[in-house]
């Protein structure tokens, strides 16, 4: 059991830069095991582009691990995205986590880049063949239908030899691609029932694909608030939420306590998740994070002890 918790961000809820770094520098010295930045390239509201934030965040920090939860293959060159993860990763000393999706069919990019929604698959698994091959081999061909290389290679290769590539998704297309591509996978808005089912898939996916996925490589994501449901910010976001997806916001979002938390992890862990990126919800995100690092984070090192690996 390898039960680890992170944070991540979608907008960027501070003031300026100062105030975001207080933050992350709280989380630097709280045991937080991870930050990720959404991938968001068109927005009304202030949205940091994650690969500029995962290149800042590696010469800020020097424990944190850091991830983008998931970039759009669809909407990026995966021969420029290759070599900026090779470069984060080599100026951070291996604690990029890069992770892939296709991006939401509602994003506001599609429209106002004229991309068609069409695609997204077949580009997203060129990208995932064109950055893999890149990362590992000196020379690369290809030959696709949106993309054609000859000759290519980056270098400095990444720092970790076998470079984690988490896909986010819950289709079956994004299951086999996780079961072809990746090295974990990263839930999206899933409650815990949906996600297991997930789950249950890929690893049914990766034997039949020949490979195999550690145990711990999977991960969940889901909002959190230390107070009522009823507070203003949070209400909107649990609505919101409900009308993008469907879902009953309540089975989502963990609002309350530590307590409430904890059990929203654990209804995770049940499943086959170990992975957590926990996203605050309202106006005082210095509060609500110090909360957690105080409240949850040595209760789960508590109920959830990581196991020694094996040398």
């Amino acid at each position: 059991m390898s039960v680890a918790v992170g944070l991540g961000l979608m907008e960027f809820p501070f003031a300026g830069a100062a105030d975001y770094w207080r933050w992350v520098d709280l989380c630097e010295a709280g045991g937080v095991d991870s930050l990720w930045q959404t991938d968001r390239l068109v927005s009304r509201h202030p949205i940091l582009e994650c690969m500029a934030a995962m290149a800042a965040l590696a010469g800020r920090t020097r424990r944190l691990r850091f991830g983008m939860n998931v970039v759009s293959l669809a909407l990026r060159d995966p021969v420029l995205l290759a070599k900026q993860c090779a470069t984060i990763d080599v100026l951070s000393e291996g604690r990029l986590l890069p992770a892939f999706g296709i991006g939401s069919p509602v994003g506001p990019e599609w429209q106002a880049l004229s991309i068609d929604t069409r695609t997204r698959g077949r580009v997203t698994d060129e990208s995932l063949e064109i950055i893999t091959r890149l990362w590992r081999e000196d020379s690369v061909d290809f030959e696709g239908k949106h993309f054609r290389l000859k000759g290519a290679s980056i270098s400095p290769k990444p720092v970790q030899p076998d470079l984690p590539m988490w896909i986010g998704g819950a289709s079956e297309a994004a299951i086999r691609r996780t079961a072809r591509y990746g090295t974990g996978w990263q839930a999206g808005g899933e409650i815990p029932a949906d996600a297991g089912k997930v789950v249950a898939g890929i690893k049914k996916a990766v034997a039949e694909a020949g490979r195999t996925i550690d145990e711990d490589h999977y991960g969940a994501s889901f909002p959190f608030y230390f107070g009522n449901a009823g507070d203003g910010a949070v209400k909107v976001a649990m609505e919101a939420y409900t009308k993008r997806t469907g879902r009953e916001s309540s089975r989502y979002f963990a609002i309350g306590d530590e307590k409430v938390i904890l059990e929203r992890i654990g209804e995770y862990v049940a499943v086959g998740v170990e992975k957590f990126i926990l996203r605050p919800v309202g106006p005082d995100i210095m509060g609500q994070t110090r909360r957690l690092i105080e409240k949850v984070l040595p209760a789960v090192d508590s109920r959830w002890p990581k196991m020694a690996k094996a040398s």
